[in-house]
């Protein structure tokens, strides 16, 4: 088993990594929390449930009540309506404040479960089982929210899990999309902070069904990146920011173009590739761009901006990104691989680049 702790100023918790590790969840949790469980709900979705969910519910082996609930896969279920159907099911299992909740799946049920949990009662314990790649960003640091239609995580919170039990056994059932969609929040974590990392990642023959040995080195590499990043600042004040590189557009085109048409992985492709543009721009540096983007090109990754987004579409909903502040745009660049920073960038300039980048006639 690989561990990794996470520090934060709130909570001290551990992300356990291990194939098959999902048929001990009854057990495990016994060791990590403080206080009893008087029950729990396990909320998982349409495509994982089928695949993982009695194997998380038989590991209780009978001994607490054990509910369920299971949403439609995909991003569409991160909003107001399903969470008000997540919460309904919590009411109606009536469980109190020493319940636990358990996140299965990627970050769509993990964002979601966790803000039912923050919420609930004004806030009840939740673990996180993630079964995606994507997950091991998202599962971890303790960030939970819902989309709204006019930006994604707009309604969320900071509320840490007792624990993340992350099977990597789970991630062999994903399709090759999902698969890339979440080697890409693990390449940002290379880009921002660990330039040998990354150098790594470059070398490695495809993605796609890496040995579960490799997978759970990468996995912890890259953990251990957002980790040390969470202790610093739980809270996002400062260099936590830093992991929403490509983030910027990579939120705005999913907002823009209808949540799940890009996956989320693919979105931050498409904005840590613009990032860098921008970052060449700020600080008239090479960044070697072109070569980065042949090699997300040959892992699969398309990285130009889609045709039918608008810049001026684009550039407003960038203006409402979380970051923003009185309307500026706000992006992580980076100064060098691995040296990331967080500045006000001209709206001029960022629709210059925009335009450029989507090959339609420049400005004037």
């Amino acid at each position: 088993m690989r561990k990794v702790q996470i520090e934060a100023e709130s909570k001290d918790y551990f992300v356990y990594i291990e194939p098959g590790i999902r048929h001990l969840i009854g057990d495990k949790i016994k060791n990590v929390m403080t206080e009893p469980v008087s029950s729990v709900l396990v909320i998982t979705d349409s495509h994982v449930a089928p695949l993982y969910l009695n194997d998380v519910v038989e590991s209780f082996d009978n001994q607490l009540p054990v509910y369920t609930e299971v949403i439609k896969c995909g991003e569409a279920s991160k909003s107001l309506a399903v969470y008000d159907q997540v919460l309904t099911e919590a009411l109606s299992s009536s469980l109190d404040r020493k319940s636990l909740i358990v996140a299965l799946g990627g970050g769509v049920v993990g964002d979601l479960a966790g803000f039912v949990a923050a919420t609930y009662m004004r806030g009840i314990r939740f673990i996180q089982v993630p079964t995606t790649l994507l997950a091991h960003d998202s599962s971890v640091g303790g960030k939970v929210a819902i989309n709204h239609p006019l930006g994604k995580n707009m309604v969320g919170c900071f509320h840490q899990p007792e624990a993340v039990f992350y099977d990597t056994e789970a991630l062999y059932s994903m399709p090759v999309r999902e698969w890339r969609s979440g080697f890409a929040e693990v390449i940002k974590h290379g880009f921002i902070h660990d330039h040998t990392f990354l150098n790594n990642l470059q070398e490695l023959n495809g993605i796609e069904q890496l040995p579960v040995e490799k997978l759970g080195e990468i996995l912890e590499t890259s953990i251990r990146v957002k980790a040390k990043i969470v202790k610093e600042d739980e809270k996002e004040n400062g260099v936590r920011a830093f992991l929403n590189f490509g983030h910027t557009l990579g939120h705005a085109l999913e907002a823009e173009l209808g949540y799940g048409v890009l996956t989320h992985g693919e979105a931050v492709v498409v904005g840590m590739i613009f990032s860098l543009r921008v970052s060449e721009e700020m600080y008239q540096i090479d960044l070697q761009v072109k070569e980065f983007e042949k090699w997300l090109n040959d892992l699969g990754f398309q990285t130009e901006i889609p045709p039918d987004c608008e810049p001026d579409l684009l550039l407003a909903k960038m203006r409402q990104d979380k970051k923003a502040e009185a309307g500026s745009i706000r992006m992580v660049l980076l100064k060098k691989i691995g040296e990331a920073a967080l500045i006000d960038i001209p709206p001029t300039l960022v629709k210059q680049l925009l335009v450029e980048r989507m090959g339609v006639e420049k400005i004037g």
